[in-house]
């Protein structure tokens, strides 16, 4: 396991210092998670590589391993950069309640080719 600074840097960094290619190139999709104001959780899954932008994902829960993301949300806005296709999303209101029946779950964008913003 990484310790908590990987996952901080993971966050924060815009750029493979490796190889020097800013990420949006190395992880050219996006997905956006939209909070409705009220507690949800979300899980999502690339077949790629994902690395959520932005935010620190010890401070705001997030589970986030090469391919796979999991959290809450209820305001704000989370971003995952990532490559491959989007494998699986599911998003669920706080009672459990998925997307395709309750107007409470979070907005999900995702676009395809997608540039640093």
């Amino acid at each position: 396991m990484a310790d908590d600074s990987s996952f901080r840097d993971m966050a924060r960094d815009t750029s493979d210092t490796d190889s020097g290619t800013p990420v949006d190139q190395q992880l050219p999709h996006l997905v956006t998670i939209v909070g409705r104001g009220v507690p949800s959780n979300f899980e999502l899954a690339v077949d790629g590589d994902l690395k959520l932008i932005g935010a620190d994902p010890l401070e705001e829960a997030i589970i986030a391993s090469e391919s796979v993301a999991e959290g809450t949300i209820d305001v704000g806005v989370y971003r995952f950069r990532f490559s491959g296709e989007l494998v699986n999303i599911h998003v669920v209101d706080w009672n459990g309640v998925d997307a395709a029946t309750s107007p409470s779950t979070p907005a999900v964008h995702v676009d395809y080719g997608v540039t640093t913003r």
